[in-house]
């Protein structure tokens, strides 16, 4: 593929090309992780430097795939830097539980990806960052703890506690617009 022979060899015009392919996907996987447009901005201009400085593809997989990891890498970077997921995994004896929420298929249906999307940006960073992991990386809760340096117990009910505030916050989301 000419794109990725352009990135290889340093060619601006690929490298332009290339962000202006991805960079609208990718700033959402950062956003996903961060919660936060501006860091959100951040990670995908440093996850950029790195796959353009660093331009490792080997083609085992799609591009947009390995470009999608190097940002989630990114991501969990950043988070790491800012000492957010750690806190949070911390004191995760202290949280409060959350009741399980069950939330019928057809009604989580009814929303926008975007609106769905601001959601899981709102949960907390423990809990998102492992939602992410596993629904949209297909992590294993064993992969997720070895990639955050937690114990797997601290994945599974993670995610358990971000899907209860998802279905509790989409619930009460189309209650209103009722």
């Amino acid at each position: 593929m000419a794109l990725v022979e352009g990135c290889r060899a340093g060619k601006e015009a690929a490298r332009r090309e290339l962000y202006t392919l991805f960079s609208k996907r990718l700033l959402a996987v950062c956003y996903r992780y961060t919660g936060d447009m501006d860091a959100a901005h951040d990670v995908l201009h440093d996850g950029f430097v790195k796959i353009f400085t660093h331009f490792t593809f080997r083609g085992e997989c799609a591009l947009a795939t390995w470009m999608t990891r190097v940002m989630v890498t990114q991501a969990i970077d950043h988070l790491r830097r800012l000492q957010r997921f750690e806190k949070m995994m911390l004191h995760e004896e202290l949280l409060p539980e959350v009741a399980d929420e069950s939330l019928p298929m057809e009604e989580a249906e009814r929303l926008s990806e975007e609106v769905l999307m601001k959601f899981v940006a709102e949960l907390p960073q423990g809990c998102r960052t492992v939602f992410n992991l596993f629904v949209f990386e297909e992590k294993s809760h064993k992969e997720i703890a070895e990639m955050l340096g937690i114990r797997e117990h601290s994945s599974t009910s993670q995610l358990s506690r971000a899907k209860c505030l998802l279905a509790k916050r989409i619930k009460a989301y189309i209650n209103h617009e009722e």
